[in-house]
């Protein structure tokens, strides 16, 4: 299952807000310039609804979306 969390740096080690991550948990840390910014609700459930079809294997394959982004160029 995925989800997303938010977090800042403190002491130079990143602390995540709300209910701890599970011991050996692997992440992605995603650093925004200068600017600070937030997702709302909406676009949280959007991302992981976009990862769990990810999970499932759903969508399009790379080659595809190569293709059609190469046809409307």
């Amino acid at each position: 299952m995925s989800r997303v969390a938010l977090g800042k740096v403190v002491d130079g080690r990143v602390v995540v807000e709300g209910e701890p991550l599970p011991e050996g948990a692997r992440v992605t840390v995603v650093m925004g310039d200068e600017v600070a910014w937030e997702i709302d609700e909406a676009s949280v459930q959007e991302l992981l609804e976009a990862a769990a079809e990810a999970d499932r294997e759903e969508g399009i394959s790379a080659e595809q979306l190569f293709a059609e982004l190469r046809a409307t160029r």
